[in-house]
């Protein structure tokens, strides 16, 4: 026996169908999951359900944009160099990007946002041996003349504890 398998227009009409016998969306759906089981719309079906009650029976897909205009990583590393501050959204106008896409890249590209400024996840060679001579610097230092025990941390914050004697004049 042949099984018939609806194309996306089918499903739709069927959609007005419901509509007008007054079923829900959730209701038509699982109707329509029952009759057709995985060939069935999504459950974004009150989409389109919302369509009908504004007046919008046309059940064609719409001619969208297009596709998102594809750029280099090249181009976006370059802008971040360029200026590091700017903002997700300040990069999708300038690559003519959705600000998801923008996202999605710099997570590709093992950068975050922190402070305002786009950083990569990991510490460039030559940060790495930046923070280890500052390090050993504060090592040094604190042989010479202890100064970790006036440090108070709480919370993530770190806050230099020093009170000065004050002299009598």
């Amino acid at each position: 026996m042949l099984s018939f398998e609806p194309n996306k227009r089918h499903l739709r009409e069927l959609l007005i169908y419901f509509f007008n016998l007054k079923k829900s969306a959730a209701e038509a759906h699982r109707l329509l999951v029952e009759a057709y089981g995985e060939a069935a719309l999504s459950e974004r079906s009150y989409e389109w359900f919302q369509k009908f009650k504004n007046g919008e029976f046309d059940v064609e897909d719409k001619e969208s944009r297009g596709r998102p205009k594809v750029y280099e990583d090249a181009e976006l590393e370059a802008l971040l160099n360029e200026d590091s501050c700017q903002t997700q959204k300040e990069l999708a106008l300038i690559l003519e990007a959705t600000q998801q896409a923008i996202s999605h890249r710099l997570k590709s590209l093992r950068m975050i946002q922190k402070q305002g400024n786009c950083v990569p996840c990991e510490l460039k060679p030559r940060n790495v041996e930046r923070r280890f001579s500052i390090c050993e610097m504060l090592l040094v230092k604190h042989k010479r003349k202890g100064f970790l025990h006036r440090i108070v941390t709480d919370d993530e914050k770190w806050i230099h504890y020093d009170n000065p004697k004050k002299r009598k004049s």
